[in-house]
């Protein structure tokens, strides 16, 4: 009985007894769970417009999940990929709240190997780097993307191809590539093939305006130089010329007066 109640007492000191301050031990708080960081990030963001706190929340639980490349846990696969891709979004609107949008793909890579970047995820860099005007920051990244054979199966794999053509591609210039990526793709049905063939041909047209545009100002600029009109630039050569000559044979005159 004794040896009984000694046991008990010092499993109770281990657990629960006071400390030195007189208040019970605690042992550290676990980690919160990254679904309810991920919670916690949203109403950051949209409630409270504290972009830097929900930007901290997100990458607080992306450490806690299963890094780039790393399978999750059987059991939790699905739900974990969600959240993965849910706290990347929400991250990638913080980034852009704070002006921070130069960082956002460095920041996704961090998460995420190329191939198995969520759509969601490609799609939402796609649209800010184009509405920033530097479309060509995602093109290598997009690009490895649409070729890895997995994503090729994808549900979402039309879309990503139609905004990398539409807001990567053609505002970058490149027709040629475009229109070879069209027809190579198995991206486009018929109906939608043609579709974009439409846009591509516009982009095109639109694009020789502007080289022709281009061309007829350096022309214009060109025949505005002196060098560009001999014979106006000769004849004010020639005037200087007689004007000095008269002046010289003037002076002599008046000297002789």
């Amino acid at each position: 009985m004794k040896s009984d109640a000694s046991t008990s007492a010092a499993a109770l000191k281990g657990a629960g007894a006071p400390g030195r301050s007189g208040e019970p031990r605690r042992d550290a708080a676990a980690p919160a769970p990254p679904r309810l960081l991920l919670e916690e990030a949203s109403d950051l963001l949209v409630v409270h417009l504290d972009f830097g706190a929900a930007l901290e929340a997100c990458e607080r639980a992306l450490r806690g999940l299963p890094p780039a490349g790393a399978p999750a846990p059987a059991p939790a696969a699905g739900a974990s990929m969600e959240v993965k891709c849910s706290l990347c979004v929400v991250g990638i609107q913080a980034l852009a709240e704070m002006d921070r949008w130069r960082e956002v793909l460095s920041w996704v890579l961090q998460y995420y190997l190329v191939p198995d970047l969520p759509p969601k995820v490609l799609e939402l860099c796609i649209l800010l780097y184009s509405k920033m005007q530097e479309p060509g920051v995602v093109l290598d990244v997009v690009c490895a993307w649409l070729q890895h054979s997995d994503n090729q199966g994808l549900p979402e794999y039309r879309a990503v191809a139609e905004l990398h053509l539409r807001h990567v591609l053609l505002p970058l210039g490149h027709v040629s590539e475009a229109e070879e990526f069209v027809m190579g793709s198995r991206a486009f049905g018929e109906e939608q093939r043609e579709e974009v063939l439409q846009a591509v041909h516009a982009a095109r047209l639109q694009l020789k305006e502007k080289l022709s545009s281009s061309l007829e100002a350096q022309k214009l600029n060109q025949e505005a130089s002196p060098s560009s009109l001999p014979f106006l630039y000769q004849l004010a050569q020639l005037y200087r010329r007689i004007r000095k000559l008269t002046l010289a044979h003037l002076h002599p005159l008046a000297l002789r007066d």
